[in-house]
């Protein structure tokens, strides 16, 4: 199983919709929230996605044709 961390940002639009569940449902990838930040106006969240290679580019792929912007993490993302 391949791993990839990326963050998340979501539009206004799309804060309240479950768009990483949908992916989840849709795709055999699993995903764990590591860091998250809510406004009225933005979502981010970083994440740790893990399934095959494929299905990490399917989800990717996926958030982006959503209109979320998906951006690769290098690195712990929950060190300092």
């Amino acid at each position: 199983m391949a791993k990839r961390q990326v963050k998340l940002v979501f539009p206004q639009t799309l804060i309240k919709e479950p768009v990483t569940y949908q992916m989840a449902k849709q795709y055999k990838v699993v995903f764990n929230i590591r860091r998250a930040r809510v406004t009225e106006s933005v979502g981010e969240m970083l994440i740790e996605l893990e399934g095959a290679e494929e299905d990490l580019d399917k989800a990717v792929a996926f958030f982006e044709s959503k209109g979320v912007a998906v951006e690769p993490v290098t690195g712990d993302v929950v060190s300092p």
